[in-house]
């Protein structure tokens, strides 16, 4: 292991992403929204494509294209208002009780037409066009690399404990929000579970497209 990552830098780089993952943003947000409206299980697909984005965002922070996209601002900014605009418009969706998402009266959601293609670009598009998410990765990211050691070695190492802390802070939140769900059930009332949904949705769309 010492050969891949020096254990020193390594004992720092886990606890310092776990705060940083479990640290509410954008994807957590997310991911506790569609845990309360469609489930643990079904969200596990927005994670993917989360992930799949988060690990493209770590790897270009060593790699430095990061500086590309600071050359091309325009299709950066395409991305995050688009991404922005769609969340904002399943948050309405939402707060209307209506659409994909929606938990209905009868206790459940029309998840069965929300499709997983859809739900993983969700997660993609949040992740990419996040611009915390580069920001701590452009700053934390690099200095845990030893440049006494492979790169490739290394950079598979961190991208993958990253990816590994990352999808248990999603589960977590997930889960969270499934709770909620059902204490809100309790009293029966879906449409104020709709609202908070939605208005959650609304908060990470605007968060994308302003951030």
């Amino acid at each position: 292991m010492d050969q891949v990552l020096n254990i020193s830098l390594l004992s720092i780089f886990i606890p310092t992403f776990i705060l940083v993952s479990a640290t509410p943003g954008m994807c957590m947000t997310l991911s506790l929204t569609l845990g309360m409206t469609i489930g643990v299980k079904r969200t596990l697909w927005m994670m993917s494509g989360e992930l799949v984005g988060v690990a493209l965002v770590s790897v270009a922070a060593v790699i430095g294209v990061a500086s590309v996209m600071l050359n091309y601002p325009q299709l950066y900014l395409v991305l995050k208002y688009c991404g922005g605009a769609y969340l904002c418009y399943l948050g309405i969706q939402l707060l209307r009780s209506r659409g994909k998402m929606a938990i209905q009266e009868d206790d459940e959601s029309d998840a069965s037409h929300l499709g997983r293609t859809e739900l993983a670009m969700q997660g993609f598009v949040t992740a990419i066009a996040n611009p915390k998410g580069w920001a701590f990765m452009v700053s934390l990211l690099p200095p845990f690399i030893d440049t006494s050691l492979p790169l490739p070695a290394q950079l598979s190492l961190l991208v993958l404990l990253i990816l590994f802390i990352e999808f248990c802070c999603l589960l977590l939140y997930a889960g969270g929000g499934v709770t909620m769900r059902r204490f809100l059930q309790q009293s029966g009332n879906v449409r104020k579970m709709n609202g908070i949904a939605g208005l959650l949705m609304i908060f990470v769309g605007l968060w994308l497209a302003t951030g």
